[in-house]
């Protein structure tokens, strides 16, 4: 068989093995798409997707444990300052990693996120507002891909 390959392949002008070279490299380029670089990207789709289902039951599921505690008629305890810790480490535990947090004294931060679910940031927002903190601005601007860029003040609340 490797004869009458080779055979054949001599038989061919210099032209036409050419051709058939970058026939066949550009077979292989292809072969690798679909069976490497495609189920790859499928499955970080995938996996982003379900990150983001997660993030959203985590803060709904944190939303209704406040609520129930609420119902049971635990008051929230005043916010631990400084407020720019309480934000950082909610940030963190709610999936928002890459929040820039700057302080404005002990009673007062900001925080800046560049990309936030909305239903997780809200969520998030929730969660703070029943620990004790009150949100002074929130500016959100929507980004090409269904998130928010998110600008907010917030204080503790006194009293």
């Amino acid at each position: 068989m490797t004869a009458g390959l080779t055979s054949w392949w001599r038989a061919r002008t210099l032209r036409e093995q050419r051709l058939l070279l970058v026939m066949l490299a550009l077979f292989a380029l292809v072969l690798g798409w679909l069976l490497v670089i495609r189920p790859l990207a499928d499955a970080l789709d995938a996996a982003q997707r379900r990150h983001a289902a997660a993030v959203v039951a985590l803060a709904d599921a944190r939303v209704r444990a406040e609520a129930a505690r609420r119902l049971r008629g635990e008051r929230p305890d005043a916010p631990p300052l400084p407020v720019d810790g309480l934000l950082g480490r909610t940030a963190t535990e709610a999936g928002f990693a890459g929040a820039r947090i700057a302080a404005d004294g002990p009673a007062r931060a900001s925080v800046a996120i560049d990309a936030a679910r909305p239903q997780a940031f809200f969520a998030w927002v929730r969660l703070l507002e029943r620990r004790g903190l009150i949100v002074d601005t929130l500016r959100a601007r929507a980004n090409d891909d269904r998130t928010l860029a998110i600008e907010a003040a917030f204080r503790a609340r006194t009293g």
